[in-house]
């Protein structure tokens, strides 16, 4: 696996992802084995996108630029963590802090599956915000907007040398100062 790849899984799996209705997010945290990726039985009609990089599965969804149009990019909230598998702590891993919206109900499920979307449309990155972990698998974000979210990292399991991504859904208020721990 290239070095760029597990970066670029999390932060592809997070850009503008839904999984729920939005409401009070439910207090579970999702690991996904990340394998080999497949491609679906079916092709996307939709012949004027471009095909997806080898190995990721095309995107059936179109970016609704009026739903991110209307979210905040910046707040006064503030999320903090530790990312870790089986107590061995995501050292030097990026986390992502991304809004849960229509966009990325598509994504979030193929990434559940264990399967990586092609990349997502540079507007939705926008809204995106993410930091590393520290030596000790820390990591703080602030000046976030209020709304869900996915807060989401991906360390290699140290038992099969798999890289999993964990994932959990959370709600802000302007203000709030939350901690989330990304473990399992």
């Amino acid at each position: 696996m290239k070095a760029w790849l597990p970066v670029a899984l999390v932060s592809l799996t997070l850009v503008g992802c839904q999984m729920m209705e939005p409401g009070p997010p439910p207090e579970r945290i999702e690991v996904i084995d990340i394998g080999d990726p497949q491609r679906p039985d079916v092709e996307r009609p939709d012949a004027e996108r471009p095909a997806p990089s080898p190995g990721r599965i095309a995107r059936q969804v179109a970016f609704p630029a009026s739903e991110y149009a209307a979210l905040p990019k910046s707040g006064t909230a503030a999320i903090s963590g530790r990312l870790s598998l089986n107590g061995t702590p995501g050292t030097g891993e990026t986390i992502s802090v991304a809004p849960v919206t229509t966009y990325s109900a598509e994504a979030a499920e193929h990434a559940l599956a264990g399967r990586a979307v092609e990349p997502a449309d540079p507007r939705a990155r926008e809204y995106t915000h993410t930091t590393r972990t520290d030596g000790n698998g820390n990591f703080s974000l602030q000046g976030l907007p209020p709304g869900e979210f996915y807060v989401s990292g991906s360390v290699v399991n140290p038992g099969n040398g798999q890289r999993q991504v964990i994932l959990r859904q959370v709600s802000l208020r302007n203000g709030q100062r939350l901690e989330v721990n990304l473990s399992r």
